[in-house]
């Protein structure tokens, strides 16, 4: 059996606000994109130009409480997290499938703070929520009947 990893780490904007909803058995899942923009100089006109991946983010139950009430669009973050592949059928029955990121952790890069020695200080969900917060908890599994898709 081949050994494999799954970790995701990104710096981007939120390009909307966090959107949480429950599920029938009343799990909480917050959904958000995130804009991941990367500069490069342009060879012909020797310009700067960027282009920007749109990933598409989820985060379940205390994530998704903690997220929903403290991010926005427009805030700079910093995100840990899982690929996760979803597979579905729309109205219609055709098979649909999506890939993105089931964050683990963000960070607020616009609270950025700097101690006495120069290294920053970045307060994340993580610290932010309570003991027995998102870290805490076990991931949906796989096969969850609850999935809001």
């Amino acid at each position: 059996m081949a050994a494999s990893f799954n970790k995701v780490i990104l710096i981007g904007r939120l390009t909307r606000d966090p959107v949480m909803r429950s599920t029938p058995s009343g799990a909480k899942v917050t959904e958000f994109g995130l804009a991941v923009s990367e500069p490069y100089r342009d060879r012909q006109t020797n310009e700067w130009k960027e282009t920007t991946c749109f990933v598409d983010v989820v985060a379940w139950n205390r994530w998704a409480e903690a997220i929903q009430e403290r991010y926005k669009k427009g805030m700079p973050v910093m995100l840990e997290g899982k690929l996760q592949y979803d597979e579905w059928k729309n109205d219609k029955g055709e098979n649909r499938s999506k890939l993105r990121i089931r964050a683990e952790r963000v960070a607020n890069l616009a609270s950025f703070q700097r101690r006495e020695d120069g290294a920053p200080v970045v307060q994340t969900v993580a610290q932010t929520a309570p003991a027995e917060g998102p870290a805490d908890l076990p991931p949906p599994a796989a096969d969850d009947e609850d999935l809001p898709f």
